[in-house]
């Protein structure tokens, strides 16, 4: 029977769906929480009392009961008038009902309702097997609850209380009357026992117009995992240069392992084809991800000196050994420099400059750490010079250990290094590899009580250097570096409690002083494998050392006084404000310098900047973080960064409001002037339509960096989003795109906007998940 004629017969009774559909006003409280507020409602099954543990209809007789009665001794029984069956998780109603004794067989008329353990159905009439629980309906609609999968079928049977089979059936997830989407198909089989359904001659309807055919797919009614299509994915490729139409398959191999292949038609491009496999074992999970394209036609067409065949891999997994010691790989390759940016939709790798691969194992203990592990780079941007690509570690072994020896502190830092790289075309220490060996032993004596602390400590920073194609000055390439370092950290503390806007709080004043002082040479003849600059912030008030790697040791002589204040909320135990401010004195010139850099400005300063930090957090979902370097002489901001991050408690709200400074002047990583705002919102303009925007402008340049604008339309099953991005490309251009995502309520969602905006957002990602919630209770 067609569905347009069998949903005509349907309208003189409600369906299954408009029987359980509660508007949102009707539903309980918590019920409504839960509840998107794109939804107008949910289902709400009566609590019957049945579970998975009531009889199944094999053990437990036949109860009837009607208005009237009729018995036909040891043939058949007549009900009439108000029907109602039931036999363990079986129940009917209906109008009229004759049982056979002979057949074990009940025909029951309608309009009928029947339950089971979480389906409802209804129809125009039935049969009913009372020895093997089948129930045959016609002119169906029917109900799950637990996927909220609703539909109609010109005839349905109940197999068992686990599989139905659907005969010219609709699905969906939509509400009562609501067909905004809907999977048609010929035949379909529902197994809950199993969690999935499979149909036949399927076609996809949006708003009743058909879109899609498959001839045959399998598709999940619950969470768990089973093999076959999934929904496939179109839109717009990575590269914005075409189209695409992707056919995802599952494979559930294992319990504990299982792929998924995504061959895909790139327009312009060719077949491109994806794989994800996952291995869950006793130890831990490892995942391996895989693209390949035999022939990339665009690609042949810019490069026309390169075959076309792309390819690339990122491998990860993790193990836990028991002891504290686990295991780890992360291994990353791809066949060229733009692959990431043209082809990449599965790989967990970011456009960078360089793919890391590493493996190794650690081992953490109560007081003592130990790791151990291969390191090595693949460098994809072409313009790196070579002496500016990172040493691979071959190995690196990482030791340190704590001792108490009565009042004493016993600690020590140590780690061994082999630095190799191809040095083939270099001179001087930029062709230097070997090994380092790097110790620092520490005697500390440290006192705590409730008011406050005081950490005095002696160290002895110890490096050794045995290095081949070492040449400078005619040094020999074995030698060594010892630093003696003296710390003495000192700290206070006071609170006090108040109120603020009838809010009991506790207010505390930590003042904090901090000397170093480590006598360490001019190193410039020690090359550097592994060392950079600490960008100074107000962290960097109580490190001794300005660099980081192993290479430079910093001279010192000075002295740091900071405060920290802080209010805590009594009732809730929350920080909602912090103000910390301090700054360094030194009382002596730095030597020691990385690249002719020393760490500041001018190496002679007697004083470093005022460094300061707030956090304000006056709501659960709303925090204000500003921090920066303010120089006192010239009254002159050096770097800043505020951000003012906001969500709603149900994430439909966002917002980002931030700002960074950085004047360039060597106290940075980057001596590059950095002046630029950004804006970042989702916001509902209705329960269903929202705003999404991000905004990027640089005031040294002038321009707009980087932006994000659309529209994002939900309801309770599907939603949408159109954005426009533009973006700034490696020849500092502005490019356009367009993004869009469509998310079908059960069936997931396709297109690449989703990426686009958790980067751009905050709280995106967490809005996304919420996005579809579970109404049902």
């Amino acid at each position: 029977m067609p569905v347009g004629v069998m949903a005509q017969e349907a309208t003189a009774a409600p369906s299954a769906a408009e029987i359980d559909w509660r508007p949102r006003s009707e539903l309980p409280p918590e019920v409504q929480e839960r509840l998107p507020a794109f939804c107008e409602g949910g289902y709400l099954p009566p609590q019957t009392g049945q579970g998975p543990d009531a009889a199944s209809t094999s053990d437990v007789p036949l109860e009837a009961s009607s208005l009237n009665a009729r018995y036909e001794l040891d043939s058949q029984l007549y009900l009439q008038g108000d029907v109602q069956l039931r036999q363990g998780n079986f129940q009917a109603s209906g109008t009229e009902a004759r049982y056979n004794q002979q057949t074990g067989e009940v025909r029951l008329q309608g309009p009928l309702v029947s339950r089971g353990e979480g389906v409802l159905l209804t129809g125009q009439e039935a049969r009913y097997s009372v020895d093997s629980g089948r129930f045959d309906v016609n002119s169906a609609t029917f109900l799950f609850h637990e996927a909220e999968l609703r539909g109609t079928a010109s005839s349905l049977s109940r197999v068992s209380e686990n599989r139905v089979l659907i005969t010219d059936g609709l699905l969906t997830t939509c509400g009562p009357q609501q067909n905004d989407w809907a999977l048609v198909a010929s035949d379909i089989e529902l197994d809950r026992a199993e969690g999935f359904g499979t149909a036949k001659h399927i076609r996809l309807e949006v708003l009743d117009t058909p879109v899609f055919y498959w001839p045959y797919m399998t598709f999940p009614i619950d969470d768990r995992r089973k093999t076959g299509f999934l929904y496939p994915q179109f839109g717009s490729s990575n590269a914005g240069g075409g189209a695409f139409l992707a056919t995802p398959y599952y494979l559930n191999l294992a319990p504990n392992y299982d792929a998924t292949i995504t061959p895909q038609y790139i327009h312009g491009r060719g077949l491109f084809t994806e794989l994800e496999g996952r291995y869950l074992s006793s130890l831990g999970q490892s995942v391996l991800q895989l693209g390949y394209i035999n022939n990339d036609s665009a690609y042949e067409d810019e490069f026309p000196a390169e075959d076309g065949e792309r390819w690339g891999l990122d491998f990860t997994s993790r193990a836990g050994f028991g002891g504290g010691w686990n295991g780890y790989v992360d291994y990353s390759v791809v066949s060229d420099q733009d692959y990431l940016s043209d082809l990449n939709r599965s790989l967990d790798i970011n456009q960078t400059t360089h793919l890391r691969r590493r493996g190794g194992v650690r081992y953490s203990g109560s007081d003592q750490y130990f790791e151990a592990y291969l390191n090595g780079y693949q460098t994809l941007d072409e313009d790196v010079l070579q002496e500016n690509k990172p040493y691979d570690q071959l190995p690196e072994v990482i030791y340190g250990g704590t001792a108490q020896a009565g009042w004493l502190e016993a600690n020590l830092e140590s780690q061994y290094t082999w630095f190799d790289r191809d040095n083939d075309t270099l001179t001087g220490l930029e062709a230097a590899t070997g090994q380092r060996l790097r110790a620092i032993p520490e005697v500390a004596l440290p006192m705590r009580a409730l008011w406050g602390y005081s950490r005095p400590s002696v160290s002895l920073d110890y490096t050794r250097y045995e290095l081949d194609d070492y040449d400078y000055n005619q040094r020999d390439g074995s030698f060594d570096r010892s630093v003696p370092v003296f710390e003495w950290d000192n700290g206070l503390y006071f609170d006090r409690r108040g109120e603020l806007f009838d809010v009991p709080y506790n207010q505390t004043l930590e003042p904090r002083l901090y000397y170093a002082w480590a006598d360490a040479e001019d190193q410039s003849y020690i090359p550097d494998f592994d060392t950079g600059l600490r960008s100074f912030r107000f962290d960097q008030l109580f490190r001794r050392n300005r660099f980081t790697g192993g290479d430079r040791v910093g001279d010192t002589d000075q002295l740091t006084v900071a405060l920290t204040s802080r209010f805590n909320d009594l009732t809730t135990g929350a920080e909602r404000a912090r103000f910390s401010i301090g700054q360094v004195h030194y009382f002596e010139d730095w030597d020691v310098t990385l690249n002719g850099n020393c760490g500041k400005a001018d190496c002679s300063d007697t004083d470093s900047p005022l460094a300061g930090e707030v956090v304000l957090k006056p709501l659960d979902n709303l925090e204000i973080r500003s921090s920066g370097l303010w120089d006192h002489e010239t009254e002159q901001t050096l770097e800043g960064r505020s951000q003012l991050i906001f969500h709603s408690e149900d994430y439909r709200y966002l917002a980002t409001l931030g700002h960074t400074y950085n004047r360039g002047d060597g106290l940075a990583s980057t001596d590059d002037e950095l002046d630029q705002s950004d804006i970042g919102t989702v916001f509902p303009i209705t329960d269903r339509v929202s705003v999404l925007g991000r905004w990027v402008y640089d005031y040294t340049d002038d321009r707009t960096v980087g932006s994000l604008a659309g529209l994002e339309y939900n309801n309770c099953c599907w939603s949408v989003q159109v954005v426009h991005q533009s973006y700034l490309t490696d020849d500092e251009e502005l490019d356009n795109r367009i993004l869009f995502r469509v998310e079908l309520k059960g069936l997931g969602g396709s297109g690449d906007g989703a990426d686009e905006l958790s980067n751009a957002i905050y709280g995106y990602d967490e809005r996304d998940r919420r996005r579809f919630g579970t109404p049902s209770p």
